[in-house]
């Protein structure tokens, strides 16, 4: 039976990716799986610097001060490494759901954090605006995508300090003027490749000004002197996910994959403001392309839904214990099949009921 993921993370990759994937495990290089050759080595240098060199261009960066690094730690790392790296003074954040929350706790070791906004008064199911951002701070941090709410900003603010974005779960689906950020990270699992590696772009900039000393492995322009091999580098996830930065340029780039995107979220949409046995959690004006999250009205329906789903080979559509119900979430490799199979078993329980 056929599979349709909306697994929030580890995300669904697209199927050449993981037989490529699998292939190098096998043999790679000279003989020697992929799980064996040396990170300096030319073969897993060159991985690096492609999967690099792939993430400036997509988002349209080449030539503009960026530079890539592909790290470890999760983009629950790189909460605190952002306050290290640039928070001297004082920081402005923006709290839209539980990772900003929890980015917020991390930089506030330093004690000088000021939340400009925050929707954690509806339980994060919208994005607050009309906020103001202090010119005077030295960085503006903000959650692209919340994946537990299915809400997403649309409109990034305008201001003369850097934005630094978490872009875990929305990084390569949608069109933006990334040239606005001065910082952007993203644990790749959402999005872009296997768990176990973090996607750090930065303006090179905006480094160096902080007057504390900051430990290697977090200080950003060490990893950059050292190509993101200040020690030794997660080598699957850094291959898997260059394979699948090399899936996304073959189909056309960002602009491609958004129209698809874009697609499957509004025929899920669609679905869930038809049907009468279900709701969406999100504020209309705020839902997220990546992560729909609905409920459904009558409990008592709920076996008889979680039967159908799984006899339709679906997977991954609970919610988080955050908002409960359900979330289908629709990353890039995810077919437009696979969002039809689910509509069609939502409204074969419309039906039945």
């Amino acid at each position: 039976m056929k599979r349709h993921n909306f697994s929030a993370g580890p995300c669904v990759l697209p199927q050449v990716v993981i037989d490529e994937s699998a292939k190098a495990v096998i043999g790679y290089d000279n003989g020697l799986s992929l799980l064996e050759i040396s990170h300096r080595s030319k073969a897993f240098v060159d991985i690096m610097e492609k999967a690099r060199a792939l993430s400036v261009e997509l988002l349209g960066l080449e030539g503009m001060g960026y530079k890539a690094l592909f790290l470890q730690g999760g983009a629950s790392t790189q909460f605190l490494a952002v306050a290290l790296n640039l928070l001297e003074k004082k920081a402005a954040y923006l709290n839209t759901g539980t990772w900003s929350d929890k980015a917020i706790k991390e930089a506030r070791i330093f004690d000088d954090v000021f939340e400009v906004a925050s929707s954690k008064d509806a339980n994060y199911n919208y994005i607050p605006k009309g906020y103001d951002i202090p010119m005077n701070y030295d960085y503006f941090h903000c959650t692209s995508n919340n994946t537990i709410f299915g809400t997403q900003i649309k409109d990034f603010p305008e201001c003369d300090i850097p934005i630094v974005c978490d872009m875990s779960s929305d990084i390569f689906s949608r069109s933006v003027d990334f040239s606005k950020f001065g910082l952007i990270y993203a644990g790749a699992q959402k999005n872009m490749g296997p768990a176990g590696t973090t996607l750090v772009i930065v303006r090179e900039d905006i480094l160096g000004k902080v007057s504390r000393k900051i430990p290697s492995m977090m200080d950003y322009k060490v990893q950059i002197s050292k190509g993101s091999m200040f020690n030794t580098p997660p080598v699957f996830p850094v291959y898997s996910s260059m394979l699948n930065l090399q899936w996304l340029k073959n189909k056309g780039g960002i602009k491609s994959i958004e129209k698809e995107n874009e697609k499957k979220a509004r025929l899920m949409y669609s679905e869930i403001d038809l049907n009468p046995l279900f709701d969406g959690f999100a504020a209309k004006a705020d839902r997220s392309i990546m992560n729909a999250t609905f409920i459904l009205k009558n409990e008592d329906l709920k076996d008889s839904f979680d039967t159908m789903c799984r006899e339709a080979g679906i997977n991954g559509l609970n919610g988080h214990r955050s908002v409960g119900g359900y979330r289908a979430s629709m990353y890039n490799a995810l077919k437009l099949e696979s969002v039809q199979v689910l509509v069609e078993v939502m409204n074969e329980l419309e039906r039945k009921a």
